[in-house]
């Protein structure tokens, strides 16, 4: 019988259907939130669910801790040899050249942080791990006696896997080269700031890193010396839940701060002007600096 029949006719949506990139979306790797890209862009990689950071590049942080058009690239130039004829060590820093379009694993330079000059040396955790070998060590050592000559801060972002096992020696030497350029900016008694991201670990935490006059820490960073697995097979004990994250070291006294990447501008500056007081003009230094 038709009249118990109702014909369904098909609907025509109002609305055009709005087709999203894949790429668009990105998800936390803590608590798996997901979100729009730019959503974490405008949280400077901070997930806006549970407050995770998330891994930050070499040149967001340069563009964080700087003022708009005041960097300016230091010995750049210096590249990678091969002193210990290490197999596939020449691939793979033409890899990692090619994949960051840097010649090696750290950003130093002189810039301007709300009108402070200061000398920022920023580790790229994309190339190698942010490893430490003889490039990184000598970029750091000549902005370091810069900073010493020209009585300018020195800021260092620390994110490391640790020493550049194919220099060997060569790059175990570094961890001295640095700290005896660091003690030569502590005896003029120019600030040093350190910034620990995550990761900071193996010879650059055993050096530089923990050198600062202040050292601030981002929120669970992990911060340590060898692997939790090594350290337990060493000293045969269990450890401690999170011994290596920066909350961890702040209760222990190991470092001064944690710092969400949010607040880490403000925070640099205010210590910056406080640490420099009266003593220096930050007109008459960016005078000097050139």
């Amino acid at each position: 019988m038709a009249w118990f029949k109702k014909e369904r006719k098909p609907r025509v949506s109002q609305r055009a259907r709005l087709e999203i990139p894949r790429d668009a979306w990105e998800k936390c790797e803590s608590c798996d939130h997901t979100d729009i890209r730019e959503r974490f862009e405008r949280e400077l990689n901070v997930c806006p669910n549970c407050g995770h950071h998330r891994r930050f590049s070499a040149e967001e942080y340069v563009e964080l801790l700087t003022d708009a058009g005041s960097w300016r690239e230091l010995n750049g130039n210096l590249r990678p040899l091969d002193p210990l004829s290490f197999e596939n060590y020449p691939d793979r820093t033409k890899a990692s050249q090619a994949k960051t379009g840097q010649l090696d694993g750290i950003f130093t330079g002189l810039a301007r942080l709300e009108g402070i000059p200061l000398h920022l040396g920023v580790m790229n955790f994309a190339y190698m791990g942010g490893s430490m070998g003889s490039v990184v060590g000598e970029r750091i050592a000549r902005l370091a006696k810069r900073s010493a000559d020209k009585g300018v801060p020195l800021v260092l972002v620390c994110a490391s896997g640790g020493a550049r096992m194919q220099e060997g020696i060569f790059s175990l030497m570094q961890m001295a080269k640095t700290s005896a350029a660091i003690a030569e900016v502590k005896r003029e008694g120019v600030p040093f700031l350190t910034i620990l991201t995550d990761p900071t670990t193996g010879g650059v935490s055993a050096s530089y890193a923990m050198q600062g006059d202040i050292i601030l820490a981002e929120p669970g960073a992990v911060i340590g010396f060898a692997g939790q697995r090594v350290i337990k097979q060493t000293i045969g004990q269990d450890l401690p839940e999170g011994f290596q994250t920066a909350e961890f070291l702040l209760e222990h006294g190991q470092i001064d701060d944690v710092v969400p990447r949010g607040s880490l501008r403000e925070t640099v500056t205010r210590l910056l002007r406080h640490m420099l007081g009266h003593r220096v003009d930050p007109a008459a230094a960016g005078a000097r600096e050139g």
